[in-house]
């Protein structure tokens, strides 16, 4: 298995596959149709690796070498093109669900984070500014506690989400890509 760029009047990417027989492609515990099935494991991977490695809008193609066609299938071609397709849809909305959840998260960790922060802040004005050791501990361990409230909110918005888009950018990429298989 080795991906190459394919050199056309259109730019774009060519992710191989070689198996030797269709049912590799899929995963063998699920009991859907083809069109429906999970990928394998390993060629979900495989895929989603090579098309992270070929970043921009360039246009993917994935070439699977068969090595024994299917008895019983019509047309492999088309079958294995829309259970692909399919399946890099599919987890493309379940990506994009993902990426909601974890923005109700962050507005909810927000709110929680900015309350807290408020009511230490209160409590800590609330003391008595005095020389005293212990006040002056606690008001600053009040502030510090306030802040680290803000911490989940502030790593959701400012690091956590981005990934999260790139991969669902990635799997849209691969739902559109177009499928080549050739016998062997």
């Amino acid at each position: 298995m080795s991906p190459t760029e394919n050199s056309q009047a259109a730019p774009s990417h060519l992710i191989e596959v070689k198996v030797a027989e269709i049912h590799q492609l899929f995963n063998s515990m699920d009991p859907s149709p083809f069109h429906e099935r999970d990928l394998d494991d390993d060629a979900e991977q495989y895929i989603v690796s090579w098309a992270q490695e070929y970043q921009g809008r360039a246009a993917l193609k994935l070439l699977v070498h068969l090595g024994r066609m299917p008895e019983g299938v019509a047309d492999p071609q088309a079958m294995i093109e829309q259970s692909v397709r399919h399946y890099f849809d599919y987890r493309a909305d379940m990506i994009r669900r993902e990426f909601r959840q974890l923005m109700k998260e962050g507005r909810t960790a927000l709110v929680i984070g900015v309350a807290f922060l408020a009511a230490c802040e209160l409590v800590a004005q609330s003391l008595p500014a005095t020389q005293d050791t212990w006040h002056g501990l606690l008001r600053q361990g009040l502030a510090i506690a306030g802040w680290v409230a803000m911490w989940r909110p502030l790593e959701i918005y400012l690091y956590r989400w981005w990934p999260v888009l790139r991969l669902e950018r990635v799997y849209r990429r691969l739902s559109a890509m177009v499928v080549e298989v050739r016998g062997a």
